[in-house]
């Protein structure tokens, strides 16, 4: 089942609005690719087995909280995420 939802990110001078995506990771609980609709941002994020969040791979530069924001869209349409 592919899950898919609008997010936004806060970027330096704006906010970022792009489409979150669950998709499938080896070795990891949950994984979402983050894709901006400018194409300015990619980021993919994991879950690992003890539930802390990583980024594993994106565009750079990128900020840390983005991760913990994305986490947090996440939450409020995924209801098996532990954050």
């Amino acid at each position: 089942m592919e899950q898919q939802f609008d997010a936004v990110l806060t970027g330096s001078d704006s906010s970022v609005e792009g489409i979150a995506t669950m998709i499938n990771y080896p070795g990891y609980n949950r994984a979402y690719e983050f894709s901006a609709i400018d194409g300015t941002i990619q980021m993919l994020i994991v879950q690992d087995p003890n539930g802390q969040w990583h980024r594993v791979s994106g565009s750079e530069p990128y900020f840390a909280g983005w991760v913990d924001e994305l986490v947090e869209q996440i939450s409020k349409v995924d209801n098996t995420t532990a954050i």
